[in-house]
């Protein structure tokens, strides 16, 4: 094979480290606390000359039970079905600055009385780190809702009664294969298992542990391992290598300690324990199928579908041991995930490209997208035989092959590609017009001829699926419940978990059923509209209602808007058509609407997008005599590429437009319901409400409608695999009204790549004239709720998406104690208890109808009703969680959401926090369905996604990209961590952007 020599280029790498602060003291409140329940905490006897933003306040331990104001009586406690005795007033008047103005001289981001925080600050102790740190104990079992009985995709597995011992695993040369590892691991088992080994089946995780049931005969044993190359051919002695193989004792793991957790007496998972028995239900699949996470793929569990563009789905299944309340549970799921299809580099190139390679010259662009397409990806050589060397593709050579020439010697004596495969190899190379592959690394680079080779099988696919790649997959993946059961059931039964080898060795032993767990249908909440509509009250049914006879309980006015047309497909004539019936449908829906735009319907292209924008904002402007336009709808083609969000940034960041897109399929194919909902989102968009809880604005909503409530929501979205420059966005969202908690603002900030920890959530600095200045994106959302509701937040809850369980403690940790100086930077003394919720999306839980077959007992799509809440059996042994299926299924599986209450000091009962986050998910603003998340973190989604449109990469002098900071109250100012800002929202788009 011809070798093309490279210079060695030096790079630079770049790793930021996210340093937090340990040292975590609680501020001290001005109400009644219990520490644990044993009284109240002594102060910690320090200093208090330190300067606030020095000092970390977040939590440390649960803090007990309040039993002031909003406390349960019992674990039990029915509080949630009880109307509340307070008034929505305050009884008790919030704590004034010397000033008399409640939270003075806040909004400026300047700390009045560094030193009362500070003091206030050091009042209490929390612990440093995760070790000292307890998460919310369940309080009780709920009880509010319809009791019935659903399946779970649990199966209950039984603890093995032997000793589990961990060993080191030292392989050299050292390989960074893990299917090389399991190799070199299976050949030492298989060699001296009955000897060496003491009859012991290890698991092994492919890295550098082994695990066994029973000890070794030996504490330390060195192993000589060679492996033949089968690959090698034939003809000849075949290549082998040797490998030195050290086992080493490390530690035995604790059953007891196991099953005193999952008996609920202790509090402390042993992770040792279950990480040795998940990878020992995961050996014998490891073997079977292809490895991909926890999930295991192959193409023989259910035919491939290609889905385009060289790519395939595989179907296959998820698996993981979890504790439970009911013992350990082995969860398994279906999934499906697109792989590369094993074909002909030739033909992959050709589907990749959509056109024929073979007989025409390619270009650029066709060049960049091979390359592309094809880095980092395996094929094997097909022109040697029953030889099948593999490699890894590192790029594309920017000749032709019949261009491509090389030296054979050290005499510089040239040879062409052509030649060499000729000769060596007897190959003749046919399409000498299309590039070679290059193999290997930078410094020796090989030439690989496009069809002498083939893309080697079960290589998942990482990067972004385009939308009809993104169709054709969910066509696969989405099953209707009882399908989806059944595959499920299948599974488990093919996986034979009682003739399992490790299992057996290890004494596991799985059961083929699902588990059955008792469950709890939650009551619709009652929804309040306008007193001028036929129906002034309404109760959802299966979680859905519709706008009829209804009016938006506070419809807005929209008397200047405009229209721009981005899509040739649709005709003047027909665009003014959807504007009227649209601004009808909004009339009727009880908002104000001019029937006329302010100017004609304007025809733009879409590579013109801000030229066109800019124009329909000046010619509105001269036409209103200097008034800004309130509205200003879109009509997009339906495949638009980057016009939507070039769109939003331009509107959103430069002009300060409040827009409406629509596609140009709904336009054309008028809906009534798509034109109500497009009226429920112009109208929260203006400022309004469309509906908000009855009980909400007759204060019966308990630990929410007996004192200000603030409700946040957050999340952060992570760039795709690949975009390695791409920052992170983090976004928060915060109720604005009381006691409604049905409007919202939002602030968004980019942070560091992949940094899960939202960094901006409180921030201080120093400014020259005003000496240290706090702010941050809780701080100015409790100014925000203070302007708006002429309150102060008296109390938080704060709902938390996308933190995986590994990383509870240290977001718990570093996100609280965000809030805790936020709020003692405001006032002197100010610390709300906080409510810290995390929501789950991402897991694997799935609830099934106990009879598919009683109609009573599902919606239309099959799927467990609405409401439908699980707190037992399959929830954490002594952890406040519970999933929750809050919504109607439309097709496919439901998928509940698992709420995990990591800290509660306003000390919810399982019903109150059930029923309260149940009921939140039907005031979501943009269409009349109870969603499957809690709004909140809903908006915080939605949010952070729209934010990834502000973003541009920059390219900084060391390679690395850098990326934003926040959207502030006051605009943006370059984050700490050197990231680069975000454009400024204008001010009249910060408060409905993630309204979309």
């Amino acid at each position: 094979m011809p070798v093309r020599q490279m210079k060695e280029s030096s790079e630079q790498h770049l790793v930021i480290k996210t340093h937090m602060q340990n040292s975590m003291n609680q501020p001290q409140k001005h109400h009644k606390t219990a520490q644990n329940g044993k009284g109240p905490p002594q102060p910690l006897q320090e200093s208090s000359n330190t300067k606030p933003q020095n000092q970390a306040s977040p939590p440390a331990k649960n803090r007990g039970r309040r039993r002031g104001r909003g406390g349960r009586k019992s674990d039990q406690g029915d509080v949630c079905t009880r109307p509340s005795s307070r008034p929505c007033t305050v009884a008790h008047k919030p704590v004034l600055n010397p000033t008399g103005d409640l939270l003075a001289n806040a909004s400026n981001g300047h700390i009045e009385n560094s030193k009362n925080v500070c003091e206030m600050e050091m009042g209490l102790g929390f612990p440093t780190s995760s070790k000292s740190l307890s998460l919310a104990p369940r309080p009780g079992y709920g009880q509010v809702g319809t009791k019935c009985i659903v399946k779970a995709n649990h199966f209950l597995a039984e603890l093995p009664d032997k000793d589990l011992n961990q060993y080191d695993v030292t392989i050299t040369p050292e390989v960074a294969s893990r299917t090389m590892n399991r190799d070199i691991m299976a050949e030492l088992v298989r060699l001296y298992k009955d000897s060496d080994l003491g009859m012991r089946l290890p698991a092994y995780d492919g890295r550098k542990s082994l695990y066994t049931a029973g000890e070794l005969p030996f504490a330390w044993k060195e192993f000589i391992i060679k492996l033949i190359d089968e690959e090698d051919g034939i003809n000849g002695p075949k290549r082998g290598r040797e490998y030195k193989v050290v086992i080493k004792f490390v530690a035995r793991a604790n059953m007891y300690h196991l099953g005193q957790f999952l008996a609920g007496k202790r509090a402390d998972a042993p992770q040792e324990a279950l990480q040795i028995l998940d990878i020992v239900l995961r050996e014998l699949s490891s073997k079977r199928y292809c490895p991909v996470g926890r999930s295991f793929f192959s193409p023989d569990i259910r035919a491939p579908q290609r889905l385009g563009d060289g790519l395939e789905s595989w179907c296959g299944f998820y698996q993981s041991i979890r504790p439970t309340q009911m013992g350990l549970s082995l969860n398994i799921d279906m999934a499906s995930a697109a792989f590369i299809e094993p074909l002909p580099v030739i033909e992959f190139v050709a589907q990749l490209l959509g056109k024929d390679i073979l007989s025409r010259p390619l270009s650029d662009s066709d060049r960049v997208k091979i390359k592309k397409g094809l880095r980092g990806v395996k094929v094997e050589v097909t022109h040697r035989g029953s030889v099948r060397r593999k490699y890894r593709v590192s790029g594309l050579t920017s000749q032709p092959t019949r261009e491509l020439v090389f030296p054979v010697d050290d005499n510089s004596t040239m040879k062409s590609v052509v030649e060499y495969f000729q000769e060596m190899y007897g190959f003749t190379i046919q399409h000498t017009h299309l590039p070679c592959l290059q193999v290997g690394n930078q410094k020796k680079a090989n030439y690989l001829p496009m069809e002498a080779c083939k893309i080697v099988e079960g290589q998942r696919y990482t990067k972004r699926l385009n939308e009809r790649q993104i169709t054709a997959l969910l066509r696969v993946t989405c099953q209707r419940p009882r399908d989806r059961e059944n595959d499920i059931l299948q599974t488990v039964q093919h996986n034979a978990y009682d003739q399992d080898p490790y299992a057996k060795e290890f004494g596991i032993k799985i059961s083929e059923k699902l588990a059955s767990v008792e469950a709890r249908i939650l009551p619709a909440p009652w929804l309040k509209y306008h007193e001028t509509g036929k129906e002034k009250d309404c109760l959802p049914q299966v979680g859905q209602w519709n706008m009829m006879n209804k009016k938006m309980i506070n419809g807005m006015t929209v008397s200047r808007w405009a229209c721009i047309n981005f899509s040739r497909s649709v005709q003047e004539s027909v665009a003014r058509g959807f504007c009227n019936e649209l601004a009808q449908m909004c009339q009727v829906s009880g908002m104000e609407f001019n029937s006329e735009p302010v100017i004609p319907i304007y025809n733009a292209r879409p590579e013109h997008v801000e030229k066109a924008l800019k124009h329909v904002y000046h010619a509105s402007t001269n036409r209103t005599k200097g008034k800004e336009l309130e509205l200003l709808l879109a009509i997009l083609p339906d495949n638009n590429g980057s016009l939507y969000g070039d769109l939003k940034r331009i509107c959103e960041t430069d002009l300060g437009l409040i827009t409406q897109c629509c596609l140009s399929k709904h336009v054309f194919k008028i809906s009534k319901q798509y034109l109500a909902n497009l009226s429920l989102k112009i109208n929260v968009k203006m400022g309004g409400r469309n509906t908000v809880l009855l009980d909400a604005i007759s204060c019966r909503i308990p630990l929410v409608s007996d004192i200000p409530t603030i409700i946040f929501g957050a999340d952060v979205t992570h760039p795709e695999n690949g975009e390695d420059s791409s920052p992170s966005i983090a976004a928060v969202v915060a109720s604005q009204d009381w006691p409604e908690v049905t409007k919202y603002a939002g602030l968004v900030c980019a942070q560091a790549h992949r940094q899960e920890l939202i960094q901006d959530l409180y921030k201080t600095w120093q400014d020259p004239v005003r000496g240290t200045v706090s702010g941050g994106m809780i701080r100015d959302l409790l100014i925000s709720f203070r302007k708006a509701t002429g309150q102060k937040p008296l109390r938080i809850i704060f709902y938390r998406d996308g933190v995986s369980e590994g990383q509870f403690y240290q977001v718990l940790l570093y996100e609280l104690d965000a809030i805790r100086k936020a709020c003692a930077s405001l006032e002197p003394n100010y610390q709300p208890p906080v409510t810290f919720i995390v929501v789950q999306k991402r897991h694997h839980t799935r609830l099934f109808a106990n009879n598919h077959r009683d109609r009573n007992s599902t919606d239309k799509s099959g799927n467990i009703l609405p409401g439908t809440v699980v707190d037992s059996k399959i929830c954490h042994p002594t952890e406040f969680d519970f999933y929750l299926c809050s919504h109607a299924g439309i097709q496919g599986t439901s998928r509940p959401a698992h709420y995990h209450v990591l800290w509660d000091e306003n000390n919810f009962t399982a019903d109150g926090i059930q029923s309260l986050t149940n009921n939140l998910c039907y005031t979501y603003a943009r269409c009349t369905r109870s969603v499957s998340v809690v709004p909140p973190a809903y908006y915080a989604h939605l949010a952070a996604f729209r934010a990834r449109f502000y973003t541009e990469p920059v390219m900084q002098e060391n390679g690395s990209a850098g990326s934003g900071a926040c959207h502030g109250a006051k605009g943006t100012r370059t984050g700490e961590s050197g990231v680069r800002p975000l454009p400024a929202l204008k001010e009249n788009v910060k408060r409905v952007m993630f309204y979309c």
